[in-house]
């Protein structure tokens, strides 16, 4: 297992084209509900400096930080939330212009083939499908009316923040989200403790076998979980590790300020390249990937879309 970033996690899309947020009149928006998020807030340690972390990721130092409170989404935007965005609005998704989105190898039908453009150098199990989009997750001859309470993917930063300024919340900080992913534990590696499957019982929704051929399901799921599924961490977030990742509203960074005094909320860069994202995914392995330890992080530009990576929303009090 190398420390640098690998594909498997959040391949880019490197569009040359550029789009705004969106060019939708927000005015008439939907009024910011806090019937589905917890209000949290309080002191953490975030980060770490476990050596089982990826140096090159910026998950170093452990640093002290406080959040105001604020409320976040128990669980991540599903595929009905999402439809009734796009059908007051109108709204089109980036992998809806650009025509294509990254979608995992073992999930493209034979009669599909047709319709993959390439595969991401590297990480062949990543393939460009035209017609793949957050309502054809698959390619433009697949559907999720089965999928209706899954998480949304396929959704960019750009998609996922005119998602929530509709909604009228806003996306989280990173520091928030890790804040809020701990659910009041310290310095573990889940949201849950430090052994993974404590009792042999499996908490996630992540790769069991040998990725990136065979996947047991011993978790009970190949791809995404229902948004609600497995047990709430200690502030009530569902699949805070694993099933989709997760944007966050910073830019991404490596080069942690590190204070003697506690950081008041803290966030990312003014301007970057790319976008952090937290979580891990269905797609993460220990023997590859496991960035679903609370602490770990990465990246990729704000217009790219895959099959593994959703959100969910904050809301300033």
């Amino acid at each position: 297992m190398g420390n640098e970033l690998q594909p498997c996690c959040l391949p880019s899309s490197a569009h040359t084209e550029k789009h705004s947020i969106s060019n939708i009149d927000f005015s008439h928006r939907v009024k910011a509900d806090t019937k589905n998020m917890v209000r949290i807030g309080g002191t953490y340690l975030m980060g770490t400096n476990d050596p089982e972390q990826f140096p090159l990721d910026g998950e170093s130092p452990v640093r002290k930080i406080h959040i105001d409170a604020f409320y976040i989404d128990t669980k991540t935007v599903t595929n009905r939330e999402f439809k009734a965005f796009i059908d007051e609005t109108g709204y089109i998704t980036e992998a809806h212009k650009f025509g294509w989105s990254f979608v995992f190898h073992k999930f493209i039908s034979r009669r599909l083939e047709s319709k993959v453009t390439e595969a991401v150098s590297g990480a062949e199990w990543w393939r460009k499908v035209e017609g793949a989009s957050w309502n054809h997750p698959e390619g433009p001859e697949t559907n999720i009316k089965k999928r209706m309470d899954h998480p949304v993917v396929h959704v960019s930063w750009n998609d996922a923040k005119s998602y929530a300024n509709w909604i009228g919340k806003r996306l989280p900080t990173e520091a928030e989200w890790e804040f809020a992913a701990r659910g009041g534990l310290e310095q573990k590696k889940y949201p849950w403790g430090d052994k993974l499957t404590p009792a042999g019982k499996h908490k996630c929704n992540i790769w069991q076998g040998i990725f990136p051929n065979k996947n047991t399901k011993a978790d009970g799921y190949e791809a995404t979980a229902p948004a609600i599924s497995f047990e709430p961490n200690g502030y009530g977030l569902y699949n805070a590790s694993g099933n989709v990742w997760e944007w966050c509203d910073d830019w991404f960074t490596t080069n942690h300020a590190v204070q003697k005094n506690i950081q008041e909320n803290p966030k990312g860069p003014d301007n970057g390249i790319a976008k952090v994202t937290k979580g891990g995914s269905f797609l993460c392995h220990d023997s590859y990937c496991n960035r679903y330890r609370v602490s770990a992080r990465t990246s990729t530009t704000p217009d790219t879309s895959t099959g593994h990576t959703g959100f969910r929303c904050a809301l300033a009090i």
